[in-house]
């Protein structure tokens, strides 16, 4: 081709925050007259053809039995069914999580690598892309042997990418409890390396070159993450000139939901939006012991239900669906109640919200300490917060002006970096460079 146009293959993790980041990044290249393709996983299926992009789908896994149930499951069902099965792990320490959460969690992403590895040969030999983006963790050797530009997004807390100077990915441990680091690090290392071991291996087999110590995922030849610049680990790990941070990675797509209360929109009282992502709300039990907390306080709160929101019911001073479009809604709050979710983290502070987070499982402790830390939210234990405890820090968030008016300049600071369109910047550069 001749024009300038590039074929672009995304390949997201099923979760929404990397497909949605994705689909935002999609749209800005769609924009500038770019043919985009998704590799996503089966149950996005229709989906993302609807917002404009071409679909090209993978199995993770055997087709279900039943054709009708495969056909209807959710987009991302994948993840939230098995989440489901192991929740109850949640209450563990990150340390205990690490044999019973995380390994657990590699294994299946490992699973789904193995799998669909001929399907990707056959979608690239289809597509022909010009660069190939993945915004997942798990290597995929058919994406880096494609002899065009690879492209890796972590929309991951950035410990994914580890330092000396940091604290370990999934530990959740602060910057200043450096004694604390080792022990975690040797009991990755317990639980992970023979795991990390076979798969290397495999990937290696593939074609593809050996992955990074004790990492599940290559670097590419441009390599983008979305995190605030004021969460980021920049001074602590610096990255080389490969790695371009995205600030947010927000798109403007959704329509304000016309069923909202007119009196949460009157300013007669604060407005909090409360969700644990589309995983975390499947713990009902959890679902419910914010919701008594909150119930008798003096907010408004808008609540993203979630796949089980038939299980449990809203207090009197609280509104919410299953699917909530949240970055319309995040605009209108004044405070957010979070897992602490890559996704969620980085949109609040894009419009400059203060946070309380309730960490379940993977970067989400780390989110939620580095929110904590920096000044910009509140951690508690989800499982063993009282619910005085998680009503004085809505309180107290609430009620700190300069913290509020030190969120609001950071949001707005973000918001003028347009994440979107530098991650499409880079996109072009890699693609057209190899195209000369």
């Amino acid at each position: 081709m001749t024009d300038g146009r590039l074929t672009i293959l995304f390949m997201p993790e099923s979760a929404y925050g990397p497909t949605n980041n994705c689909i935002g990044i999609g749209h800005a290249l769609l924009e500038r007259g770019h043919r985009v393709v998704f590799a996503a996983e089966r149950s996005w299926e229709g989906k993302l053809a609807a917002l404009g992009f071409e679909e090209d789908l993978v199995d993770l896994a055997p087709p279900a039995d039943d054709a009708d149930d495969a056909a209807e499951q959710d987009a991302g069902q994948f993840w939230k069914d098995y989440i489901r099965e192991v929740s109850p792990e949640f209450r563990k320490t990150t340390a205990e999580q690490l044999e019973t959460v995380t390994l657990p969690i590699w294994q299946a992403l490992v699973d789904g690598a193995k799998y669909c590895e001929p399907q990707l040969h056959a979608i690239i030999d289809r597509v022909r892309p010009d660069v190939i983006i993945e915004d997942n963790v798990i290597a995929f050797p058919a994406l880096v042997t494609a002899g065009v530009p690879f492209v890796r997004i972590v929309s991951c807390n950035p410990l994914e990418v580890p330092g000396d100077e940091i604290a370990p990915v999934f530990s959740g441990l602060a910057a200043e409890d450096r004694a604390a680091w080792p022990a975690f690090r040797a009991e990755y290392e317990r639980t992970h390396r023979q795991l990390w071991q076979e798969f290397d291996a495999w990937v290696q087999e593939q074609g593809a070159p050996a992955l990074p110590e004790l990492e599940f995922i290559h670097h590419g030849d441009e390599n983008l993450y979305v995190y605030p610049e004021v969460l980021d680990y920049h001074g602590e790990r610096p990255l080389d000139e490969t790695w371009h941070r995205l600030d947010s990675s927000v798109r403007q797509t959704e329509q304000a939901p016309a069923d909202l209360p007119a009196s949460f929109t009157d300013g007669s009282r604060p407005l909090v939006y409360f969700s644990l992502g589309s995983l975390g709300s499947a713990d009902v039990e959890l679902m419910q012991r914010v919701i008594a907390a909150l119930a008798d306080q003096p907010v408004n709160v808008i609540v993203s239900k979630g796949p089980l929101h038939g299980e449990f019911e809203l207090a009197d001073n609280m509104w919410g669906a299953e699917f909530l479009p949240q970055t319309t809604i995040l605009p209108l709050v004044d405070l957010v109640i979070t897992h602490g979710g890559n996704n969620t983290t980085t949109e609040a502070l894009h419009f400059g919200k203060p946070m309380v987070l309730l960490p379940l499982f993977w970067d989400q402790y780390d989110n939620a300490q580095r929110v904590h830390e920096q000044g910009y939210g509140l951690r508690l234990d989800p499982y063993r917060f009282t619910p005085e405890e998680l009503a004085g820090a809505v309180r107290s968030l609430l009620d700190d002006v300069a913290l509020r008016e030190r969120v609001a300049a950071a949001g707005a600071d973000i918001r003028s970096r347009d994440g979107l369109s530098a991650a499409a910047d880079v996109i072009e550069r890699v693609g057209s460079r190899e195209r000369v």
